[in-house]
């Protein structure tokens, strides 16, 4: 009686996975440019599918709007993807696993493994979020120093900004760009250079910011002050270095900890399937599962705040 239901919900999450997958593929391509503009002597004719698929992601763009894959955490980890896109292939890869995981081994770890997706796509965003953040954060000396030689050079600190932006590295190469992008659109510099060091999280950029409104108040020779404040961001930077490397140990272990459970669930599962389906099958098996989530969840929190040292 089981294989059958089994076999029906597989072929349901086949079919949910397929239309997915057609969304992303048959979706069409979204423009900045308004529609009117492009195409000013009327618009063509779209078909059915097409605007079927215009509406639903329309739709999810506005829905994820504030969730876990907004435009702004995809802009943080430098993903120039559309979050209902990410969302998609999100849920498209959530189907496919939890549709393994339950011809693998039953609706336990069906549910188990579709919550991998989820969890994997959250968990990249913010590795590649923070080692962003960490680039930006070690180009930053030497970005100023450009913009410090621009400034004594004679230029203006949109230019300068504009210099380091053609001379640096990624990431800083892009964030300087958008900043000047931004400029020329209209928007004041202190906005962009706050929404810059917000979005990479940096309080040395955000001193930049400060310092450069400084001198547009009551002027004074701008080189000169970016060269003190380079001068601390440096230091500041052999601080950190400093830092990381005597907490090396902690999180090394911190890791290897919050990884070990799952590892030895994971070789479990691969060996002998059937001594951990037991937690599956019974009530008492799914509050072990949660009390060990919660634990882990608390352990997990408290290691990091062990490990992480702010100055």
């Amino acid at each position: 009686m089981m294989l059958p239901a089994v076999m029906y919900l597989g072929g349901a999450f086949c079919i949910a996975a397929i239309a997915l997958v057609a969304l992303v593929v048959l979706k069409p391509a979204r423009s900045g440019v308004p529609l009117e503009r492009r195409r000013p002597f009327g618009n063509a004719t779209r078909t059915g599918l097409e605007s079927i698929t215009a509406r639903i992601v329309s739709v999810l763009n506005g829905t994820v709007g504030g969730g876990p894959y907004n435009r702004f955490r995809l802009e943080q980890a430098g993903l120039k993807v559309a979050p209902a896109d990410f969302l998609v292939l999100t849920v498209a890869a959530a189907t496919a696993f939890g549709l393994l995981g339950l011809l693998l081994g039953g609706p336990g770890i069906g549910i188990f493994f579709a919550l991998i997706p989820p969890l994997g796509s959250f968990a990249l965003l913010s590795l590649l979020a923070g080692r962003r953040r960490r680039q930006f954060d070690g180009q930053l000396g030497d970005n100023i120093m450009l913009i410090s030689g621009g400034l004594r050079a004679g230029h203006s600190i949109l230019r300068s900004i504009d210099a380091a932006a053609q001379e640096a590295a990624s990431p800083s190469a892009e964030e300087f760009a958008r900043v000047i992008n931004e400029t020329r659109i209209g928007r004041d510099l202190q906005e962009a250079l706050q929404d810059l060091a917000v979005r990479m999280r940096s309080d040395d950029f955000a001193w930049i910011g400060q310092a450069i409104q400084i001198n547009r108040e009551v002027g004074g020779d701008l080189a000169e002050v970016m060269d003190h404040v380079g001068e601390t961001i440096r230091e500041r930077g052999q601080i950190k270095a400093q830092i990381k490397s005597l907490s090396a140990e902690g999180r090394l272990s911190a890791i290897i900890l919050i990884a070990l459970p799952f590892g030895i669930a994971l070789m479990l599962m691969v060996i002998n399937p059937t001594y951990l389906a037991v937690l599956t099958r019974s009530l008492i098996g799914w509050i072990l599962l949660a009390v060990g989530a919660v634990m882990m969840t608390i352990g997990s929190l408290w290691l990091r705040k062990m490990i992480q040292i702010k100055f």
